[in-house]
């Protein structure tokens, strides 16, 4: 008889979701987003399974003060196309600060997550506030 191998999958029901707080306030970008990708998707418990969602509630709060290093705020730029011909649109960083910094955050998360159905389900658990107020109650800071 072969011998079987044993594969530990958590139960959805036995999830415990924790919300955490992620102040932007001087913080580079990318580093700030890489932490939130992880605590998104529950790399940071023991029971961490790629194919369950069992990651936590994230907060990101003073996104308007998150720094970009080096000459990112000049050269950096946004890209989408909207499939027509001359439907390309370049938006560049410091503009889209200007605008909607949460935007930016967000997008820097979003990348950083796989490409399928579960980053969406948990991309939907970041808050991001472009102040220091946010409605949700007092959390653990990260």
């Amino acid at each position: 008889m072969p011998q079987q191998t044993y594969i530990h999958s958590p139960r959805q029901a036995a999830l415990e979701r924790r919300w955490h707080h992620i102040d932007a306030k001087g913080q580079v970008l990318g580093r700030l987003a890489t932490r939130a990708a992880v605590l998104l998707r529950g790399k940071h418990k023991p029971s961490y399974t790629d194919f369950v969602d069992c990651g936590d509630f994230v907060v990101v709060t003073n996104a308007k003060q998150v720094k970009l290093t080096g000459a990112k705020m000049d050269q950096k730029f946004y890209f989408s196309h909207s499939g027509w011909a001359g439907g390309a649109k370049v938006t560049p960083i410091r503009r889209q600060m200007e605008r909607d910094p949460r935007r930016v955050i967000m997008l820097a998360v979003r990348r950083m997550l796989p490409k399928n159905r579960l980053a969406r389900r948990q991309l939907v658990r970041l808050k991001v506030y472009a102040a220091d107020k946010h409605p949700h109650s007092v959390l653990a800071k990260v």
